[in-house]
């Protein structure tokens, strides 16, 4: 989960203060190209990170990386035919892909068609 923290500082009786507001940082929608992934976040920001950081994206057919949903309200976005799951904070933080060579390879070799 993802917070951004908004400081104001103020003035009062002459101290100092800051006041903060936590906002959560949501996906409202997705988009993905040949090269990249595109997350349009709640607070009207606009990311994008490189296909290549997720590969079974980057290997998925066209059909596959459009049939995608947010989940958890927007915490994350799931992609069904892929098995596929990425976090906003994952995204934010710049995270890649975790998973193992060993992995990824068997779930390439499983598909029932070379992309």
């Amino acid at each position: 989960m993802i917070f951004v923290i908004i400081g104001v500082i103020g003035v009062l009786n002459g101290m100092n203060s800051l006041a903060t507001k936590q906002i959560e940082i949501r996906a409202t929608s997705v988009r993905v190209s040949d090269d990249a992934l595109m997350v349009d976040l709640s607070d009207g920001r606009t990311v994008s990170v490189p296909l290549a950081w997720y590969p079974r994206l980057l290997h998925g057919t066209t059909a596959e990386r459009g049939d995608h949903q947010l989940i958890g309200e927007g915490l994350g976005i799931h992609w069904p035919q892929l098995d596929e799951d990425i976090s906003v904070e994952g995204i934010l933080a710049g995270r890649r892909s975790h998973e193992s060579k060993d992995s990824f390879e068997q779930w390439l070799a499983s598909r029932p068609h070379a992309t």
